[in-house]
């Protein structure tokens, strides 16, 4: 009995996922956009991650402390960049995206103009909707995710890291557009570096915010399509000419 169970909530998991896929596709072949559905990963509470409690630890002035194993520390390794987990790994930036695929089970998608097509956003914080996504030779990492930043009151922030040193993240140009009901909201920025820490960003407010009337406003049935456009910046397109 428990082995059937199983298997029908995993059939129906597959149906609903199906299902979404086709509305997404429906909705935004006319055009001619990749979707990708992205459901979302809840998790209890947040452990601190590494680049969080080092940032933690600057503010009260005190250094991160030192273990016997860190005095030979290879300063080119990258901790994991997942903003899901709080994961030990780390390794150099070139397999960065390896992991994620392998350990985390991230999709990627590739193309110049994609649809972030988020599940379930009535879920409680906080709650995260990733995907990765290759575009013009490189990987970036999308992250939607419901967080409280006040206390009762849900806000959504999506940004768009590169899987990339901070020099190369300033050669793009990221574009997040919602479009529903007559109602087009555009956010359109630089990319940080994912060495910069997902977190970080995401405290600064320095991505895409809304706030749950206005998440609900360009939702349908209970997901939000993100339209997501990268191209290169004005200045590295400049200097490509000369």
């Amino acid at each position: 009995m428990l082995f059937f169970t199983q298997c029908f909530g995993a059939v129906l998991d597959l149906i609903h996922l199906r299902f979404q896929h086709y509305k997404a596709k429906r909705v935004f072949s006319a055009a001619g956009q990749l979707v990708c559905v992205v459901n979302p990963t809840h998790s209890l509470k947040y452990a601190p991650t590494r680049c969080a409690a080092a940032q933690a630890s600057t503010e009260q002035g005190m250094l991160p402390p030192c273990h016997h194993h860190e005095a030979v520390h290879d300063p080119q390794l990258v901790p994991c960049t997942c903003p899901l987990f709080s994961c030990p790994w780390e390794g150099h930036l070139e397999v960065v995206v390896s992991h994620l695929r392998q350990t985390h089970r991230i999709n990627i998608l590739q193309g110049a103009e994609i649809v972030f097509l988020a599940t379930d956003m009535h879920l409680p914080a906080p709650t995260d909707w990733i995907i990765m996504h290759s575009c013009l030779g490189h990987q970036f990492l999308l992250v939607l995710r419901k967080q409280e930043k006040y206390e009762g009151h849900p806000q959504f922030f999506a940004t768009m890291m590169l899987i990339g040193t901070p020099s190369q993240a300033d050669n793009f140009t990221y574009r997040l557009e919602l479009n529903r009901n007559q109602r087009r909201l555009k956010w359109e920025a630089t990319p940080r570096s994912i060495l910069e820490c997902v977190d970080s960003v995401i405290s600064d407010g320095d991505c895409l915010v809304l706030n749950t009337s206005l998440a609900q406003l360009f939702s349908d049935n209970g997901s939000l399509a993100i339209g997501i456009a990268i191209t290169t910046s004005k200045v590295h397109s400049s200097e490509a000419e000369m």
